[in-house]
């Protein structure tokens, strides 16, 4: 049986680094799409950006063909140039032996990645890419209302 196709569009955001920050995604399958956000009361950028993608992913009931496009270098290189695969193999340490931040993320990222066959697509941030733009607005959201809850 063929995967189902299913685009993934993510972006995280954080006032102050760390401060309340917030993530969101767009999912989109066969025509349809689904908006998801949330944040996090102190949180960095990175793990706001990493969230957005587990969160995303989560929502997969089964095995699919994901097309990811995020604005996050860090999420981008680091799976697409197997720094994160590298960091687990190692003990969750970088190459210059320092710890690998957001290890706890990462192990969830690269456990949902096992699942499906993932296509990452670094798009440029602010750029006017309109599901970008949307992810935007839903992870200042996500902060707003992680920042409410304090």
């Amino acid at each position: 049986m063929a995967l189902k196709n299913v685009d993934i569009f993510t972006d995280g955001a954080c006032s102050g680094n760390p401060g309340p920050g917030g993530w969101g995604a767009i999912l989109r399958y066969n025509g349809a799409e689904k908006e998801i956000h949330g944040g996090d009361a102190h949180t960095t950028n990175n793990r706001m950006e990493l969230s957005a993608v587990i969160h995303a992913l989560k929502l997969l009931k089964e095995s699919c063909h994901v097309d990811l496009y995020s604005d996050s270098k860090y999420v981008c290189d680091a799976i697409q140039k197997g720094w994160a695969l590298g960091w687990r193999r190692n003990g969750w340490r970088k190459s210059d032996k320092s710890p690998a931040l957001n290890a706890d993320l990462w192990e969830e990222l690269l456990t949902l990645l096992e699942r499906h066959q993932v296509a990452i697509h670094w798009v440029k941030g602010h750029a006017g890419h309109p599901e970008n733009e949307r992810c935007d607005q839903l992870a200042v959201l996500g902060a707003e209302e992680a920042r409410a809850r304090l």
